[in-house]
């Protein structure tokens, strides 16, 4: 099967995994066209293309993406969807109010009402990992946010495929989520999918220096971010830098995997990254619980 990287056929020097979905030549990042299913050359959108007519060439087996995932109809699919439950779960704050915020963002050990239980994560809600990653309030938060995600996630998803390019986002909220618990201050309350979105960051610097594109941007964009996140009050540094360096370190293991055990290294990376974070987290709640 085909699920080598290969060149752009318009820029040879450019190792990609994206196919025009109507002549199926490979492109780069540079050739490709939004459409609304998937990605196509120019030729093809201007109509002087192979595939041009709809009808795409036959082939033996399908092509995969560069991290081996296969190529489906809508490579935005995950992403509408997780930009969806943040925007859902922005809409119930709205409508719901404090209650719900209280509910899910993330703290480590801490009373929210004077005289009520102490909660947290070290109490055991360990859930709030999870669910203060799709938790906004202010709406230039999550205007940020969610732009960053839509201008992040297509292609990455497109590259890694489906299941890689969630296994990578969650991952790397969880990342952010447990340096946060583990370094912040247990009562000092912190939500937000920046750490998801930083880990996106940190992984499309992968995928570009995995396929030899110039690497000056995404660069320029990472330090840009990083001097947001030390220069302004009230953002949680820690899941930005613990975002980072989980979807860093997952991107690499997906992209850089050899061919012939693709997937028990990727497998290995996730489990690796997941036990490092369980670890943290584990051992942040003997020291509050102590």
């Amino acid at each position: 099967m085909n699920d080598q990287a290969v060149g752009c056929y318009r820029h040879p020097d450019r190792e990609t995994g994206i196919r025009c979905t109507r002549c199926e030549r490979p492109i780069c990042p540079q050739c490709m066209v939004s459409a609304a299913v998937g990605f196509q050359c120019p030729e093809c959108v201007s109509g002087h293309g192979p595939g041009a007519d709809g009808t795409p060439p036959p082939r033996a087996a399908a092509p995969r993406t560069i991290a081996g995932g296969a190529h489906v109809m809508d490579p935005r699919l995950v992403t509408k969807v997780l930009l969806g439950l943040n925007v859902a779960l922005w809409v119930a704050v709205l409508v719901v109010g404090d209650r719900l915020v209280d509910a899910l963002e993330l703290f480590g050990r801490a009373r929210l009402t004077y005289g009520g239980p102490v909660e947290g994560v070290a109490e055991g809600q360990w859930y709030r990992l999870l669910t203060s990653m799709f938790l906004q309030q202010a709406p230039m938060h999550i205007a940020f946010n969610m732009l960053s995600l839509w201008w992040l996630g297509p292609p990455l998803e497109a590259a890694l495929g489906r299941a890689r390019f969630l296994a990578l986002y969650l991952l790397s909220g969880l990342g952010g989520s447990a340096l946060t618990y583990v370094i912040a201050d247990p009562t000092q309350p912190s939500l937000g999918a920046s750490g998801a979105v930083f880990g996106l960051l940190g992984a499309t610097a992968v995928l570009m220096r995995r396929l030899n594109y110039d690497m000056r941007p995404v660069i320029a964009l990472l330090v840009l971010n990083l001097i947001f996140t030390f220069a302004w009050a009230n953002i949680a540094w820690q899941a930005h830098i613990g975002g980072l360096v989980t979807g860093t370190a997952v991107a690499y293991g997906l992209v850089h995997a050899p061919r012939h055990k693709r997937e028990l290294v990727q497998r290995a990376t996730y489990g690796a990254v997941l036990l490092v974070i369980v670890v943290a987290v584990v051992f942040r709640t003997l020291q509050l619980s102590g």
